[in-house]
């Protein structure tokens, strides 16, 4: 594990997060995860993707998702925030019945700067988002350079999720 806490005295870290949701009012559900984002404590969003409809991945039935990224510039320790995202989904009515149910909120901590981090129940860089067009494409659209340890930049990875169903929003 390596720098899951800011370093003393240098500004913020640049984290980025995925929202998503399935249930009730998802793009109502995702405008008020990007307000909730920007009033965290010691943490700013700079930068929020359009919305994108995807389908549900690794299920059938399911409703489609609608996704995005949010890139925050944060001094909370990795933990803190992962701690904050969870409460922000329970706000939201997040019910954690199954892994891949449906969901009013969903909210995964992709990149906390250039860490990797492996504790319980927080893997940095998130393990499966260099495979999911839902994370990488809104991703790319905000942060194209950003790269994504042990996996290379955003937008080169683009390639690699391109027979995924995606479609951008107005």
């Amino acid at each position: 594990m390596t720098g899951h806490r800011p370093p003393p005295g240098h500004g913020p870290v640049r984290a980025f997060v995925a929202l998503g949701a399935n249930l009730g009012d998802a793009a109502a559900a995702l405008d008020s995860a990007f307000a909730a984002l920007d009033v965290l404590p010691r943490t700013r969003l700079v930068a929020r993707s359009s919305l994108y409809r995807t389908a549900p991945v690794g299920v059938t039935g399911h409703p489609d998702y609608l996704n995005a990224v949010a890139a925050l510039d944060t001094t909370l320790p990795a933990p803190d925030l992962l701690e904050l995202l969870l409460d922000l989904e329970s706000s939201h009515g997040r019910l954690r019945e199954t892994e891949l149910a449906p969901r009013t909120l969903d909210l995964d901590l992709l990149l906390y700067g250039d860490a990797t981090i492996a504790l319980p129940g927080l893997d940095v860089p998130h393990p499966r988002m260099h495979l999911r067009a839902f994370v990488l494409v809104p991703l790319a659209e905000i942060a194209p350079d950003t790269d994504i340890p042990g996996r290379g930049r955003a937008a080169d990875l683009l390639e690699t999720v391109r027979d995924q169903r995606i479609e951008r929003l107005a």
